[in-house]
């Protein structure tokens, strides 16, 4: 790195030599150059994992009275519980005298809640292609995800890959109400009254 040169003494008589220090600064350029390189191939592989939210794009007018109206047979609530238990239950469910029937699953493989997104999705299309009264050609299904204060951070976050995986495309993330509690704590104890 560090190059000692020699000179000799000048005209007449011997002088000392003298040495003079000459510093070369290739390598350090090459290291820097390698350096910088390392950082910008690092930083462009290491991307921020991000989930993708569809939001929704206004393809045809609808009417103000029609916005933000949910068809009872598009539409399912799941309430995320303690002990990573799913709840759910279709329809609108707006008639106190008439609760829905609530159900209880479990992110599970067999009769999970991924079966009942299937079941709820084909059900959809099923009745509007069969053309019935009400249902317009364009139906999709409709699920509302109500995390409770005791469910856990990966309920929520494998109820929205279940959304991804089923193609659900219209679905969203609404606090829990105290009606929704209601239905948990009695299903709860329907469920406890059935196995004693």
């Amino acid at each position: 790195m560090a190059e000692i040169q020699e000179k000799s003494g000048g005209k007449g008589g011997k002088k000392g030599k003298k040495l003079s220090t000459r510093i070369d600064l290739t390598p350090m350029v090459d290291l820097g150059f390698l350096l910088i390189t390392f950082f910008i191939f690092t930083t462009t592989m290491a991307k921020p994992k991000t989930m993708e939210i569809n939001m929704p794009v206004d393809k045809d007018k609808v009417e103000e009275k029609d916005k933000n109206k949910v068809k009872d047979y598009t539409a399912m609530t799941i309430l995320l519980s303690k002990e990573h238990r799913v709840y759910y239950y279709t329809g609108i469910a707006d008639d106190p005298m008439n609760p829905p029937d609530v159900k209880v699953t479990y992110f599970q493989n067999k009769n999970g809640i991924r079966d009942a997104v299937i079941a709820l999705k084909k059900r959809v299309y099923e009745e509007r292609n069969n053309g019935a009264p009400g249902h317009n050609p364009t139906d999709e299904p409709v699920i509302l995800i109500k995390p409770a204060e005791n469910s856990e951070y990966t309920d929520m976050v494998n109820i929205l890959d279940e959304m991804q995986i089923n193609g659900i495309t219209t679905y969203a993330l609404i606090d829990i109400t105290s009606v929704d509690k209601d239905f948990i704590t009695a299903t709860e104890a329907a469920n406890a009254g059935a196995t004693q």
